[in-house]
């Protein structure tokens, strides 16, 4: 078998093991993803910044002995520094930006031996759920161009599920990893909060709301991967208990008869497509297929407390970055340097009182404490992952022609996934149905804080029913 048919056929640890075993060189990797790069991209618009020649420099200097030596790797265009190369936020006024120092997180990556060639599309500021932006332009879903591929993380589902690496960078403050992968039909956990570093230049995201991982095609690869990065860093202002054992030996172990709570109507109160409540029906007959108790439950929620909440403590961040970025360059804020729905953002922060910050990091919490609560009752909570399938590019634009018509497309994508970035609980998206459009409809089951152990092992038992993996769209043929 030649390298490339390998290459289309394995996860990333699948392919570190062929170069642990001397069968491919991570040159013969490396090049397979640039060419699925060059063929793949003009028609997908998911890598952007890309630096073949410092992995190839890497590469020669010798790369570390860890779990993912050798495999090819894309950072997300949002946070993940990486000294020497360019990061823009998926924003213009950010364009330029050329850190001298990684983020912890891709420190680890890069012990971990993946080979870092470039990055993936965000939207400005990771701040909505499709990946599009004046600086970048739209991101395509493979699966049906012209659609979303999700975002704020669009660009990493998007190669992945293509076929140009089995793995890649992502993060979630509102739904970020599980929107892609839903539309994508990859796999997608965000982690409990404080689980990854987010030093050194800060020490939580959107007061804890966000975080970061990965998308892949295989569970294994995102229990690996989170094995190799979980973990206070220096001066980390909290973290999450540490696992008893590596999240990847769960991987296959049998998880028991499960109480799973399904939950069909979105916190927000949106309207559910006929064909996510088709998906998460199909869940919930697998999971009672597989030995587990599925029941209707609701957890309740104040989603007006919820949403206030959320604009109070993601505003007031936006604003604090934004104020930041343009008093390094020296200047202040104008209208134009930012996309109509950011700089929204940024006016009303003016109007909040600094104690609505505080009163809305009370709300979060007590909201972490009502899913807690709920999940004495429960092990998992399944529900869609979004209230639509993939909409069509354009709609959830930060430069929308009508900002109503946006918000409303936006509580769509965002009424399942936003409560777990409040509570700070694991949720993952699994891809288990495609609808008669050829479009992904993912299904999201959410687990007690700091109990990924739970979920790694659902999903490798979802996947072993499934086979999700093999699934290719057409654009990757």
């Amino acid at each position: 078998m030649s390298a490339f048919a390998e290459y289309d056929s394995c996860d990333g640890l699948e392919l570190a093991r062929l170069v642990a075993d001397r069968q491919v060189k991570p040159e013969e990797l490396l090049d397979a993803a640039i060419e699925r790069v060059e063929r793949l991209n003009p028609k997908l618009n998911a890598v952007v910044y890309p630096w073949y020649d410092e992995a190839r420099r890497a590469i020669a200097r010798g790369l570390p002995d860890g779990p993912f030596r050798g495999v090819p790797f894309l950072l997300k265009d949002l946070h993940a520094s990486f000294a020497g190369q360019p990061i823009s936020n998926g924003s213009r006024l950010f364009a330029g930006s050329v850190p001298d120092h990684d983020t912890e997180l891709v420190a680890r990556y890069r012990r971990a031996g993946l080979v870092v060639f470039g990055r993936t599309t965000s939207p400005e500021l990771g701040l909505t759920s499709t990946t599009e932006s004046r600086l970048h332009g739209r991101t395509h879903n493979p699966w049906k161009l012209g659609h979303t591929a999700g975002g704020s993380s669009g660009g990493a589902a998007a190669a992945v599920a293509a076929g140009i690496l089995p793995v890649a960078n992502a993060s979630d403050g509102g739904g970020s990893i599980r929107i892609p992968a839903s539309c994508c039909g990859v796999f997608g956990l965000k982690p409990t909060r404080g689980r990854n570093p987010m030093g050194p230049d800060v020490g939580e995201g959107w007061a804890g709301m966000s975080t970061a991982h990965v998308v892949s095609r295989s569970v294994r690869d995102s229990a690996a991967m989170l094995d190799a990065t979980a973990g206070p860093d220096l001066g980390a202002p909290y973290w999450a208990e540490p696992p008893s054992r590596p999240w990847r030996a769960e991987v296959g172990v049998d998880p028991g008869r499960l109480r799973v709570a399904l939950q069909t109507r979105a916190f927000n109160g949106v309207a559910t497509h006929p064909d996510c409540r088709a998906a998460v029906e199909d869940a919930a007959r697998l999971c009672s297929d597989l030995g587990h108790h599925v029941e209707p439950a609701e957890i309740a929620i104040d989603a007006q407390e919820l949403g206030e909440a959320t604009i109070t403590l993601i505003g007031a961040n936006v604003r604090a970055a934004l104020e930041e970025r343009t008093a390094a360059l020296g200047r202040g804020l104008a209208s134009d340097d930012v996309e109509l729905v950011t700089y929204g953002m940024a006016m009303h922060a003016e109007t909040i009182a600094s104690w609505r910050y505080a009163r809305a990091v009370r709300a979060i919490h007590a909201i972490g404490r009502e899913v807690a609560r709920f999940l004495t009752r429960y092990d998992v909570l399944l529900t869609p992952t979004m209230a639509t399938p993939p909409l069509e590019l354009g709609r959830l634009s930060l430069s929308p022609a009508d900002v109503e018509a946006y918000r409303a497309d936006v509580s769509l994508t965002i009424g399942y996934t936003a409560l777990f970035n409040a509570s700070g609980n694991p949720a993952m998206s699994v891809p288990l149905f495609w609808n008669a459009a050829g479009l992904p409809i993912g299904v999201q089951f959410a687990g007690r804080y700091g109990d990924e152990a739970m979920l790694f092992r659902l999903a490798a038992q979802l996947e072993a029913a499934r086979s999700w993996g093999t699934r290719r769209p057409p654009l990757a043929a």
